[in-house]
C-alpha cells in the first residue's frame, strides 16, 4: 500500500529547549498532531515548522511566511507531496502569493481566533485564501461557520476535534497527595472542608478569570479555593478584581507554572471551570485544556459558548450554562459538588480517551486528506 505523502507545515512550535508546561492551544496541539501523523502507518511526513518562543512570535512568524515562498516549493521538488497541509490559517495565508506555481492540493486547519482576528486588511483577505484552498479542517462547529460567513465554499469544510494526549494522564498522584504537595508549593491549606476549583489558560478576556471573580465566586453556597494557571495580557485586571474580592484569601493567582505542578493541579482539582464570555472579534475554537482536565478525571463546568459546546456532553463529562447568568453558573457549580462528582469523574474520563484521543483522531485527519488528495487526481 503506498503511503499517503503529508507535507506538513507550521509557524508555532516552541524552541525545542522551551517545550510548553502551563498552557494548552496550538503550539501543544500542532506538535501532538505532527506526533501522531508520524507513527500512522498510512502517512509519510515531511514537515516544515518554526520553532519560536510565544513572545515576539508575530515578528518571527513575518519572515517564516516570507521563507515559505521558496521552502515549499522547494520541498514539493524534493518530497513530491499527495497534499500540503498547514497548521493554521496564518501559515495558509502565504498560499495566494505562491501564485499557480503549486499544484498539489492544499489543506488547513483552524482553530478559531485565526479565522476571526479583528483586523479588516485580514479579514478582506481571508476569501481569498479560502478560494485557492482544496480543504479545510475546522475544530469546531462554531468554527466551520465563522469560515463559511468568511467566503469558505461549505463544500470543502470539514468539522475534525483536536486530539487528546493520552500520556499526560499517567502517574498522577492521589488526590490527597497532589493536595498535600500543593499546600507546600503555594502556602495555602487544600483541607478536606474546601474545594479546589481549577482554571489553566491563557490569560485573555474571552477566558472569563475576571468575570468569575467578581460576578459568580461571591455567589456559590460550598467553601472553595480557585486556583487559577496561566498569564497572559488579562494577568493585571485578573490580579485586580482579586485585590477587591470579599474572597481574595480563597484566590490563588499561580501564573506559569511547570509541568509537573500543572499535573499536580489537575489531580488535586476537584472541578474544572471555564468561564469564558463572548468578547468581538475572538472565540474560542476548541477548549483543549477541557480534554487535559477530563483525562485526569477532572469534570467541568464551563460556558455554553463556540467550541466549547463540541467538548463538553452533558451530564457525561461536565455541564454547559449560561455564559451571561452567574447565578445559574454559580448553582452549576454548588450542585457539582456536592452531588455529582464521583460520577462525573469516571464519565469525564472514559468520555474523552474514547472520542478524542489521537489514536482515534488522526485516522480522522489522514481520512479526509486522502480524499483531498485523490479528488484532485
Amino acid at each position: 500500500m503506498n503511503k499517503l505523502k503529508v507535507l506538513y507545515i507550521s509557524h508555532s512550535h516552541p524552541p525545542k529547549d522551551q517545550p510548553l508546561e502551563s498552557v494548552g492551544g496550538m503550539q501543544n496541539v500542532s506538535m501532538q498532531l505532527v506526533d501522531a501523523l508520524k507513527k500512522n502507518e498510512q502517512v509519510e511526513l515531511e514537515t516544515i515548522i518554526q520553532r519560536a518562543p510565544w513572545e515576539g512570535i508575530g515578528f518571527a512568524t513575518t519572515g517564516f511566511l516570507f521563507r515559505l515562498l521558496f521552502l515549499i516549493p522547494k520541498a514539493i521538488r524534493e518530497f513530491n507531496p499527495d497534499v500540503i497541509l498547514f497548521s493554521s490559517m496564518v501559515t495558509a495565508g502565504v498560499i495566494p502569493f505562491l501564485g499557480n506555481r503549486i499544484k498539489v492540493p492544499m489543506v488547513t486547519i483552524n482553530h478559531g481566533q485565526d479565522v476571526t482576528l479583528p483586523f479588516w486588511i485580514y479579514q478582506k483577505y481571508l476569501p481569498t485564501v479560502f478560494k485557492k484552498l482544496s480543504g479545510v479542517i475546522s475544530v469546531s462547529k462554531a468554527t466551520r461557520g465563522a469560515c463559511i460567513e468568511r467566503g469558505m465554499d461549505p463544500e470543502k469544510g470539514v468539522v475534525l476535534p483536536n486530539g487528546l494526549d493520552r500520556r499526560k494522564a499517567r502517574n498522577l498522584p492521589d488526590k490527597l497527595t497532589a493536595k498535600a504537595e500543593l499546600k507546600e508549593i503555594f502556602g495555602v491549606n487544600f483541607n478536606s472542608e474546601k474545594y479546589l476549583l481549577l482554571t489553566v489558560g491563557r490569560q485573555v478576556k474571552r477566558k472569563g478569570h475576571a468575570w468569575f471573580i467578581r460576578e459568580v465566586l461571591p455567589l456559590l453556597t460550598q467553601p472553595v479555593i480557585y486556583l487559577v494557571v496561566g498569564d497572559g495580557p488579562e494577568f493585571e485586571n485578573i490580579k485586580h478584581e482579586t485585590e477587591l474580592s470579599d474572597f481574595k484569601e480563597s484566590i490563588i493567582l499561580a501564573g506559569r507554572q511547570p509541568e509537573e505542578v500543572l499535573n499536580l493541579a489537575y489531580a488535586g482539582a476537584d472541578l474544572f471551570v471555564m468561564p469564558n464570555i463572548p468578547v468581538d472579534g475572538d472565540m474560542e475554537g476548541f477548549g483543549i485544556v477541557l480534554l487535559e482536565a477530563n483525562q485526569n478525571g477532572l469534570p467541568a463546568v464551563a460556558s455554553d459558548l463556540e467550541g466549547i459546546r463540541d467538548v463538553i456532553q452533558q451530564g457525561v463529562n461536565g455541564y454547559r450554562v449560561d455564559h451571561s447568568n452567574p447565578r445559574i453558573f454559580a448553582q452549576k457549580v454548588d450542585e457539582v459538588l456536592e452531588n455529582e462528582l464521583e460520577k462525573l469523574s469516571d464519565s469525564s474520563k472514559k468520555y474523552v480517551l474514547n472520542q478524542f484521543s489521537w489514536d482515534t483522531v488522526v485516522d480522522q485527519y489522514v481520512n479526509f486528506l486522502k480524499k483531498v488528495s485523490f479528488a484532485s487526481e
